[in-house]
């Protein structure tokens, strides 16, 4: 079985706003969340990441400002020493009733099937919101509430968090799951 660990991305690998990550200005990458994930490549995990990109629908950005932003994201974690398997983005906004926008499970289906694997199930879903939990949920993924981003709204409201497994960042979860998975 394939070590996959899918990330949110704005909130857990980058600085989240209310106003939407528009610009490779504004994309501000946690520096503890690159070297997490080039810690958890190096350790012979797969990352992903399952983003829902509205901004784009709204017209605040186009795809090729996000392909940018995702080249920028790629390279920081390269030169960490790392990589990031597949990136996967829902370009549609909350009433255009696509298949993949978290919390739907469209986009983890899209990296099951970029990746060549039968399943998701035992994969890890780390996220900021309980949409995020709950695509990892529709598919069999474990699931990871981080703090950052909108993770301690998530946390104060409580609901769906019951399997879910809480770190107050990326890097804390890194820590956790390598520990973890050397102490088995």
């Amino acid at each position: 079985m394939t070590q996959l660990v899918i990330l949110d991305r704005d909130g857990v690998i980058n600085r989240d706003s209310d106003d939407y990550v528009k610009s490779l200005d504004e994309f501000l990458p946690y520096p503890q969340a690159i070297e997490a994930i080039a810690r958890l490549s190096q350790a012979g995990w797969t990352v992903a990441v399952a983003t829902n990109q509205s901004g784009i629908a709204r017209g605040y950005f186009d795809v090729a400002t996000l392909e940018a932003m995702h080249a920028k994201m790629q390279e920081l974690v390269n030169t960490a020493g790392g990589e990031i398997a597949y990136t996967a983005y829902c370009p549609h906004g909350p009433d255009d009733g696509c298949c993949c926008r978290k919390p739907l499970p469209g986009l983890l289906e899209r990296i099951r099937d970029a990746l060549g694997l039968e399943t998701l199930e035992g994969s890890w879903m780390v996220g900021d919101s309980l949409r995020d939990l709950q695509a990892g949920d529709a598919v069999g993924c474990q699931s990871a509430l981080v703090r950052t981003g909108k993770g301690k709204r998530t946390e104060l409201k409580g609901t769906g968090l019951d399997d879910a497994v809480i770190f107050d960042d990326l890097a804390a979860f890194t820590d956790w799951l390598l520990g973890h998975k050397a102490a088995s």
